[in-house]
């Protein structure tokens, strides 16, 4: 039985891998087209998968720069005395 882990391991990472790239999103890909990933993933299922997970998964969603903020993110409100809207209704 212990013989068969290997196989069954990649066999199990190479579908995990294959469902997650065919769900991406065509312009979330990294690297090269959807379907290349795909058969990469197949052809090698260790090597491939590795692959797709470090340099074909995107990364995490870049978050929304406002204009003339320096590229900072807006600050959030901490409590309702902190909100100016809340503070506006009082």
């Amino acid at each position: 039985m212990l013989r068969f882990l290997p196989a069954i391991l990649a066999l199990v990472l190479a579908v995990y891998s294959v469902v997650d790239c065919v769900q991406t999103p065509d312009d979330r890909v990294r690297g090269l087209p959807k379907i290349v990933w795909v058969f990469v993933i197949l052809l090698f299922p260790f090597a491939g998968s590795a692959a797709w997970w470090f340099a074909g998964r995107p990364g995490a969603l870049p978050l929304p720069r406002r204009e003339g903020t320096g590229g900072q993110r807006p600050r959030r409100p901490l409590g309702p005395d902190d909100d100016p809207d809340f503070l506006k209704n009082l």
